[in-house]
């Protein structure tokens, strides 16, 4: 294992701590915890948390910030938060308006994210959530019960979020979450394995010319093994499985994600999405935003995903508000 780490043991904390010292005015850490807040909470809007396990950088405490998340809770690597943790979250950022949970859905995540929403609810504290499942791959693995939620998460961070901003409801802020969820898919595919720092070896193994279709962020198998193809042919067969489980028509208009999973340099990303756009231009889709970057990643693996988003004139302009999370400007 090489890694820029000190004791593996203490990742999570010595990440939590430098990314408070790099962004002091934006950002502040809950003491006692591994919960990241925006230092300037409004108080007119409805509360906005998300987490879950460390190594998915950026996520999820690079979206925090006016605009998107107003705090994020970090768990060990690949391992869900705590109850107590994510409720010290709910707590700092509600201002009498209600929190909404953004959670991905694994299994760890609902489970605790639920316990914590209970716990603030008998404090008083007004509490819904949505669960991201856009993982068109699997419909059941070894971590969910269902699809797997993974970057489509990053697009209802953004869109929640700029919704909590204008001033809405905690209801019609969740249901604008929902229709996100409801109108958002990805897929994901690896070259590599990655390596959890307290295991100090892969989390699987793939010979120098195979890849893995459909893998999971956390390095959980996928539909297919098979012998590595070209950029073309992946940027294909992941955005043919996107579209048509969304179910998408001529004519309609999508955002989309081209995501790197931690170890794949952006000339690959780019080639990427130069096919997916292509394949969308034959299906006569028109593309309102494209973004290309790490925004959902697992650790050092080598692979992509393709998030697709069917938008509309409400998605557009919420896509298209400010944001001043330190991972997603705007």
């Amino acid at each position: 294992m090489k890694k820029i780490i000190n004791n593996p043991n203490d990742v999570v904390s010595d990440m939590v701590s430098g990314m408070i010292q790099a962004f002091p005015e934006e950002l502040e850490q809950i003491d006692g915890t591994m919960v990241i807040k925006r230092k300037k909470l409004s108080s007119n809007k409805v509360g906005l948390v998300s987490g879950g396990g460390s190594g998915h950088e950026p996520a999820h405490a690079g979206y925090v910030g006016k605009g998107m998340l107003d705090a994020a809770v970090a768990g060990e690597v690949f391992t869900s938060p705590t109850p107590d943790q994510i409720l010290e979250a709910i707590k700092a950022v509600d201002t009498g308006h209600g929190v909404l949970l953004i959670v991905k859905n694994y299994t760890g995540d609902v489970m605790n994210f639920d316990m914590a929403s209970e716990l603030a609810e008998s404090e008083g504290i007004k509490v819904e959530q949505v669960i991201v499942n856009d993982d068109v791959a699997v419909e059941d693995s070894d971590f969910t019960t269902g699809r797997r939620g993974i970057a489509g998460t990053v697009f209802v961070h953004k869109i929640a979020g700029a919704m909590a901003e204008t001033g809405a409801t905690l209801n019609e802020v969740k249901e604008v979450a929902e229709k996100t969820i409801n109108q958002v898919r990805s897929m994901g595919m690896a070259l590599t394995p990655c390596t959890v720092p307290a295991a100090g070896k892969p989390s699987f193994q793939l010979e120098e010319n195979e890849m893995e279709i459909g893998i999971g962020i956390h390095g959980e198998a996928g539909i297919e093994r098979k012998p590595i193809a070209s950029a073309e042919d992946i940027a294909n067969e992941l955005t043919q499985k996107v579209f048509d489980d969304l179910g998408l028509q001529s004519g309609e208009e999508v955002a989309v994600m081209i995501n790197g999973l931690g170890a794949t340099p952006e000339m690959e990303l780019f080639i990427l999405q130069k096919h997916v756009n292509q394949l969308l231009q034959s299906k006569n889709l028109s593309v309102f935003r494209t973004y290309v970057g790490e925004f959902m990643t697992s650790l050092e693996m080598t692979g992509c995903s393709v998030t697709l988003l069917k938008v509309d004139d409400q998605l557009k302009s919420l896509l298209e508000a400010a944001s001043e999370a330190t991972a997603f400007r705007v």
